[in-house]
């Protein structure tokens, strides 16, 4: 627990002095005691955020994003390593590792380009009737729309929908934004319409990236390590739950050719 505390208190320092260092924003911003976790995220970081919106919505992402259940990538490895008694720092590193993966860690960044894309082609936030037309393109071409759909879920992720009410309530007239909630309105019937998506409804990153991007957060190499602090703070409770339980080693299990082989033909 000490371990695991102490690697939430340091990672925003950490993420913000990244952030600063990498893309050039100048001297490094101490931590400031009197700040909670996502104010002091959004202090150092060195954004301009006079009304404090910036400070709410990291505490509004890193809440939903901190998701500690296995069936991602992140939390399964951290958890897989930290059954071997690995310390926090060792099993998180390992998680991370997992989460830099542009299939796991780069959904958000992948749902704004799109978002881009299309402001881009129309100069400015699309009616309902361009909207249309983008989608059914991008679906015509074979490829799929990027946020829609979810490997588990089958209604709207409860996530998506805190921060398009966020959204809503703080940038309603941010193009950007605009855009993601449209698409809302929009793309289920697209998609139900056109057949093959077992999932029409928006899954978190649908809306993510456009809520920062919105800040002045334009360096999308920078998101996983948005993603990264908040998923630290699932992860870690997971992995001294399990520890305080004794959980024991986690070993995947191991079959033979043989055992394969007659697995699928009994599913024929």
């Amino acid at each position: 627990m000490e371990d695991s505390l102490n690697l939430l208190a340091k990672l925003p320092e950490m993420a913000a002095g990244i952030y600063r260092i990498r893309f050039n924003k100048g001297d490094l911003i101490p931590y400031d005691p009197s700040l909670d976790w996502g104010g002091n995220f959004a202090n150092m970081m060195g954004i301009s955020d006079p009304d404090n919106n910036l400070a709410d919505l990291l505490r509004l992402y890193l809440t939903l994003h901190c998701d500690h259940e296995s069936g991602n990538v992140s939390a399964h490895v951290c958890h897989t390593v930290g059954s071997a008694l690995s310390d926090a720092y060792y099993s998180l590193s390992a998680g991370l590792n997992g989460l830099a993966g542009p299939l796991h860690g780069l959904a958000n960044q992948e749902c704004l380009a799109f978002v881009l894309e299309m402001i881009d082609r129309y100069g400015g936030a699309p009616n309902d009737e361009q909207l249309t037309e983008y989608c059914w393109e991008i679906l015509n071409s074979g490829k799929v729309i990027p946020g829609y759909g979810h490997a588990v879920l089958r209604v709207t992720d409860p996530r998506f929908t805190a921060q398009v009410n966020w959204g809503k309530e703080r940038i309603p007239e941010d193009p950007v934004f605009q855009t993601v909630a449209k698409m809302f309105d929009l793309v289920p019937g697209i998609l139900k319409e056109h057949g093959k998506a077992k999932n029409p409804w928006p899954n978190v990153d649908a809306a993510s990236g456009s809520l920062v991007y919105h800040f002045g957060i334009k360096e999308f190499s920078y998101y996983t390590v948005l993603f990264s602090v908040s998923r630290a703070l699932g992860v870690l409770a997971q992995l001294i739950y399990n520890r305080a339980l004794g959980a024991p080693i986690e070993r995947p299990k191991s079959v033979t050719t043989e055992f394969v082989k007659e697995f699928v033909a009994s599913k024929k």
